[in-house]
């Protein structure tokens, strides 16, 4: 798919929505082995890194959309899904202040704002990324991460309905089963954002340079 850099991915109107890509998600500390497969088998923190550094290098703004616990669970609705109760039973989950809820170290980056959230499963209601990105002027959100089950639907549904653009890195996000991903790519994401590849958003923003 081509993309008009100046209509699509201009720094000054862009951001780049990194979606729960944390120690304890995907990472060294990671408790979801299927999801961490799934992310392995298409290199996604590998492309969401690639993708990271080229959106810095072009001015566009990498925010890192993270989860978290309080270790009262203040803040944090724990008994209205069943995923949530699941994972609750598990004191030490994500618990804010442990290593757990640190970005994975190939997309970590000090210029970066982190947008947490401490219930659901989706980076815009509750937490101040809608407003974060108005003051930056932004029209186009760019999403990476996981998961393709909750997350990254959320976000793009979230994002359409407050009147942004919504793109998403084919090969920098996953689900679990990697299967069920494909589906939900080609059923659901395909309706509320354009698909590219990591190349292809790369070659985009390299372009006026």
């Amino acid at each position: 798919m081509a993309i008009d850099f100046a209509e699509l991915a201009g720094p000054g109107h862009t951001a780049l929505l990194v979606m729960e890509m944390q120690r304890g998600v995907v990472g060294d500390l990671a408790k979801f082995p299927e999801l961490v497969k799934s992310c392995a088998e298409r290199r996604v923190v590998d492309n969401a890194a690639r993708a990271a550094a080229a959106a810095r290098l072009a001015g566009v703004r990498v925010i890192q959309c993270t989860a978290a616990f309080r270790p009262d669970r203040a803040g944090s609705h724990t008994g209205n899904a069943p995923f949530i109760k699941a994972l609750l039973r598990d004191p030490q989950h994500m618990l804010e202040g442990t290593g757990a809820i640190e970005v994975v170290p190939e997309l970590a980056d000090p210029s970066d704002i982190e947008a947490r959230r401490y219930h659901g499963f989706s980076p815009f209601t509750g937490t101040s990324l809608d407003q974060t990105l108005r003051s930056l002027d932004v029209r186009t959100v760019v999403a990476i991460g996981v998961s393709l089950n909750l997350g990254i639907p959320g976000l793009c549904l979230e994002a359409v309905n407050l009147g942004y653009r919504v793109v998403v890195l084919t090969d920098a996000v996953a689900g679990m089963p990697a299967e069920y991903g494909d589906a939900i790519m080609a059923n659901t994401i395909s309706l509320l954002a354009a698909r590219v590849t990591t190349d292809d958003l790369i070659a985009a923003w390299e372009g006026p340079r």
